[in-house]
């Protein structure tokens, strides 16, 4: 069980998984936008792109549930993620950069000289 834990909360699973999410849900935005701009032109068009559905009120629609749909994915899965994480596998304490040791070189070299 603690490798299972390790592999959710170390990889990029979480990740993917919601930026698939998301993705999936901007597409329904942009299809219903051109389904609604491409009913907007003339008549000889829509016999082109076929029978496509030109209601404004689908585009909000397709808005408010991918507003939705993030603030959920936000709220269930990205901020109870972030919690697990931070608990079981904490940021490493800053050490020592590569700056600092040069400095303390640096300094001892003038000590002995």
């Amino acid at each position: 069980m603690d490798g299972f834990k390790k592999f959710l909360l170390r990889g990029n699973l979480v990740d993917i998984a919601v930026g698939l999410i998301m993705a999936t849900a901007f597409a329904k935005v942009v299809d219903t936008f051109v389904n609604w701009l491409t009913a907007q032109l003339p008549d000889s068009a829509q016999e082109v792109f076929g029978n496509v559905q030109n209601s404004f009120g689908a585009f909000l629609n397709a808005i408010v549930s991918f507003v939705i749909i993030a603030a959920v994915v936000y709220f269930l899965i990205v901020t109870p993620y972030t919690k697990a994480k931070e608990r079981y596998f904490p940021d490493p304490e800053p050490g020592a950069t590569e700056l600092d040791v040069l400095k303390e070189i640096r300094d001892s070299l003038a000590t002995k000289a």
